[in-house]
């Protein structure tokens, strides 16, 4: 019953046995670039497989967040950074066709937080590198359909919060990941807001990171020690999406921190209305 545990691991069989060994409902696969190669992408096939025997259905894999040390941008220029750009289109094009073999799904971040100043460095203005950013959105929801969804940022690229861009994210029928934590940076820690935003885009919502923060920066704290307010949530999330917890972790063979926001999140939302 929603919201499930979910979990999240690397491709190391260690980090997912140690998360199998509490039963999660969800299983997210952290990538990097060195998963998308061909000897990767058959190591994180095997690694699907062995999730699956152990009786996980609901199964997401997370686009590699950065190439070459850098983030892996949407938005990265084609002329003037040719190796990142065929590295997202490939990889990207890779991990759909391993989800539609697999009946799992994969997560693209839509933006992740490149200066303005870079944004602008390549493009004429922030309206024009939102453009390419739905363009490139669109090519994979044209590859992956069912398969794929996207996850928002705390650039202005693609981010969820106003309304205006939330407005043209449901025009384009995306199926969307909503990370808590990056709404509530967006949004200055305003939990009003928050709630808003997330009611917005519930119907498109098919996975959540539920994430807590102090709503300044990126501090992906785990659930009751940051500022956002979750017992007022309950009635905006969409209980047919998945969910992990995706908190920083002391130990990353440990997953205690995940659990726990879990058990908290529970609780909160048993005791409310």
């Amino acid at each position: 019953m929603f919201p499930y545990l979910g979990l999240k691991a690397s491709t190391n069989q260690a980090q997912i046995d140690e998360r199998l060994k509490y039963h999660p409902e969800v299983f997210e696969f952290f990538t990097t670039d060195q998963d998308v190669t061909p000897s990767g992408l058959n190591h994180l096939k095997a690694m699907i497989e062995h999730v699956k025997a152990a009786g996980v259905d609901r199964i997401v894999m997370h686009h590699p967040m950065k190439f070459n040390g850098q983030h892996n941008e949407v938005a990265v220029d084609r002329l003037s950074n040719p190796d990142a750009y065929h590295f997202l289109m490939q990889s990207s094009e890779n991990l759909i066709q391993l989800a539609i073999q697999t009946n799992t799904q994969v997560l693209i971040h839509g933006a992740y937080n490149s200066p303005v100043s870079d944004i602008l460095s390549n493009y004429p203005s922030i309206d024009s590198a939102r453009k390419v950013v739905f363009n490139r959105l669109d090519h994979f929801k044209s590859l992956g359909g069912d398969h794929v969804m996207f996850e928002n940022s705390i650039s202005p690229l693609f981010d969820y919060g106003d309304p205006e861009i939330e407005n043209l994210i449901i025009e384009h029928q995306y199926r969307l990941c909503y990370d808590t934590s990056h709404g509530f940076i967006v949004l200055h820690g305003n939990n009003s807001k928050l709630k808003a935003s997330m009611a917005h885009l519930r119907d498109q919502v098919v996975h959540y990171h539920f994430v807590d923060s102090m709503g300044q920066f990126h501090d992906s704290l785990e659930l009751g020690k940051g500022a956002i307010d979750w017992q007022p949530l309950k009635s905006v999330v969409n209980p047919d999406a998945t969910d992990i917890f995706e908190i920083n972790l002391k130990d990353q063979m440990n997953s205690q921190e995940m659990r726990a926001s879990y058990q908290y999140l529970r609780a909160c939302w048993q005791t409310s209305g």
